[in-house]
């Protein structure tokens, strides 16, 4: 009976181990509105990238504040620091995209949009260029 014991308590142990290994390292996001997963899709990255080509052939101004800019070197899984606001994308881009999922935010950083977690503002991932 306590081998049995031992060896139904061994096994427990490995499924445990197998599970960790096979999730270790990769960014998990839930949501019961949306199954997303972090980061841009093929999808929304052509819809930007014509949204922001039609709105250059329009010949828009270009502004007159000074624009912000990622820090240099920034990748994805960093934090963005708190000196670095950002712009909401305009509405009706924003509701062309995918929904996202309720903690995290798209914003517009000088001509780059990211996309990261609202509280921790830790970057998912990043589009360099779009406003060209």
């Amino acid at each position: 009976m306590l081998r049995k014991l031992l060896i139904l308590m061994l096994m427990f142990t490995l499924a445990g181990c197998a599970t960790h290994a096979a999730t270790s390292g990769r960014v998990v996001v839930r949501d019961d509105r949306v199954p997303a997963a972090p980061g841009f899709q093929e999808r929304d990255r052509a819809i930007v990238t014509e949204y922001y080509r039609q709105a250059k052939q329009k010949k828009t101004p270009r502004g007159l504040a000074k624009r912000e800019q990622l820090p240099p070197g920034l990748a994805k899984r960093e934090v963005l620091p708190s000196s670095v606001h950002g712009q909401p994308l305009p509405a009706d881009l924003e509701a062309r995209l995918s929904v996202l999922p309720g903690s995290t935010v798209r914003l517009l950083v000088g001509r780059d949009m990211v996309l990261l977690y609202r509280n921790t503002r830790v970057v998912l991932d990043i589009l360099y260029g779009v406003t060209n």
